[in-house]
């Protein structure tokens, strides 16, 4: 772990596997963090601060910049660890690394445009001599900074945390994935080779029960910036409540596409193909719901099985595959679950429907490609975010139908239409809840220093860069009486 500059292991020098989620062999150990090492990191940031602050802009700048370039001349090694220590795709974990290095330069170039502005106060009658005072706002760091984050993007997410938390001044105790931290241990020494003070980025492992939350409720950090399920998400913002900590929470979601009646067929299914089973739909913006107007449904459903049934499931690191292992056990056996309730409870196999066990997957986590068809609302499957390869299909008679069902689920995170009306397209868009909603394209993509979150139980807060800078700031009011 990385904690005041320092590489140490934890207190009670227990350790944690990190395992190969396409063989379960084990490639690496970690430090098991205690409560005690995660107040030892905290209290490192806390003593950090003054160091933080007083850095000036361009310093801040320049040492994103270091480490962006870094990133960049170690990225085929980063990328290769991704690979294996979430089981990602090479293509997608180079492309992770190389978003990951763009985040950082955003970041970069942030740092040096955080600033306030003037407030015209003889525009206001009231109290009386405002033409004689000035007013202005400044943006301070709001100190002490957690960066949880999750396992599907190790490196992008955690630095879509970290990076604009230090851009804005602040220091940081992060907590990289239990299931993914070899990324996170990484970067952190990409920041120490690019001459970060010590104290200002702390990275403590170990369980998010123990670790994350004896960071959440510690009353020396004043944000939480956390990627996760709803469910911790939840807990999380009932116990940063109680020492009234600012909260970006960004969680699950199941994102709908939806597919109208004058759609172009091909390039709707070929979205969803990506849509779906990117890194084996282990993302919270992965399509998760396949809404297909009657005029669309059979042309559809033919096209996509196509594409489906061709689909190459394998070793992250050969370049060939298309869909890779789960990240564990348990995600595997709730992706089984959700595919036999909907089974058993009326949808149609098309393709896939169990997982892998030939000699080929024996040691891995993996589930086949899956295309349900017949799936209504009702089912667990159409209501659970799912994060798996499965594909549920379910019918909508017409516009308001579409609507009614891509709005019936407590999520709100992304979604997509696909229509060759761009009117028509607009107009329901505007009707959809969610965070953002993408017109003939597929939900999973996001721009880094775009907006990015979801509204219901899909999240609170917006990041991308220069969002998630205005978050971890506080704003400050200043007025001088010239008289």
């Amino acid at each position: 772990m990385f904690i005041e500059g320092k590489w140490v292991d934890s207190q009670n020098h227990e350790t944690l596997k990190a395992i190969n989620p396409a063989t379960s062999e084990t490639i690496d150990t970690f430090p098991k963090g205690t409560v005690e090492d995660a107040r030892r990191a905290i209290d490192a940031a806390v003593a950090a601060r003054s160091k933080a602050e007083d850095m000036t802009a361009y310093e801040r700048s320049k040492i994103l910049y270091k480490v962006s370039q870094l990133l960049e001349s170690n990225s085929a090694d980063m990328a290769k660890l991704i690979a294996l220590n979430v089981g990602k795709p090479i293509a997608d974990a180079e492309a992770e690394t190389a978003r990951a290095a763009l985040v950082l330069t955003f970041a970069a170039e942030e740092a040096k445009r955080l600033y306030g502005q003037t407030i015209p106060l003889d525009s206001h009658p009231f109290p009386p001599g405002n033409k004689n005072r000035l007013g202005f706002t400044l943006r301070e760091p709001i100190g002490v900074v957690g960066a949880i984050s999750p396992f599907n993007f190790p490196l992008n997410l955690l630095l879509h945390k970290v990076a604009p938390a230090l851009a804005a001044g602040n220091t940081v105790v992060a907590k990289p994935p239990s299931d993914g931290p070899l990324p996170g241990i990484m970067i952190a020494k990409l920041f120490e080779q690019a001459g970060l003070p010590p104290g200002i980025l702390n990275v403590v492992t170990g369980s998010g029960s123990e670790v994350g939350m004896e960071i959440v409720e510690s009353p020396k950090v004043n944000a939480i910036s956390f990627t996760g399920d709803t469910t911790t998400g939840r807990l999380i913002a009932e116990k940063a409540a109680a020492t009234n900590k600012r909260t970006i929470l960004e969680l699950g979601g199941h994102d709908p596409m939806i597919i109208l009646d004058d759609a172009d067929v091909e390039k709707a299914a070929k979205a969803a193909a990506v849509g779906v089973f990117a890194y084996s739909g282990q993302v919270c913006t992965a399509t998760k719901r396949l809404i297909v107007e009657d005029g669309a449904r059979d042309q559809f459903v033919r096209t996509f099985s196509t594409i489906v049934k061709n689909l190459k499931v394998g070793n992250p690191l050969e370049r060939t595959t298309n869909v890779g292992p789960i990240i564990n056990q348990s995600g595997l056996n709730k992706i089984e679950q959700l595919v036999g309730d909907a089974l058993n409870n009326g949808a149609v196999l098309v393709e896939g429907g169990k997982r892998l066990e030939t000699a080929e997957y024996s040691h891995g986590f993996f589930f086949a490609p899956t295309l349900l068809d017949q799936v209504n609302q009702d089912m667990q499957i159409a209501q659970k975010e799912i994060f798996g390869p499965v594909a549920p299909v379910i019918r909508a008679s017409d516009d308001s139908d579409a609507l009614a069902i891509a709005n019936g689920t407590v999520y709100g995170l992304q979604a997509s239409i696909f229509t060759s009306n761009l009117a028509r397209g607009l107009k329901l868009a505007k009707k959809v809840k969610a965070g953002a909603v993408l017109i003939n394209d597929r939900t999973n993509v996001r721009w880094d220093n775009a907006p990015f979150g979801g509204i219901k139980r899909s999240g609170l807060g917006r990041e991308g860069v220069s969002l998630a800078i205005t978050e971890l700031t506080e704003l400050k009011f200043i007025v001088a009486n010239l008289d």
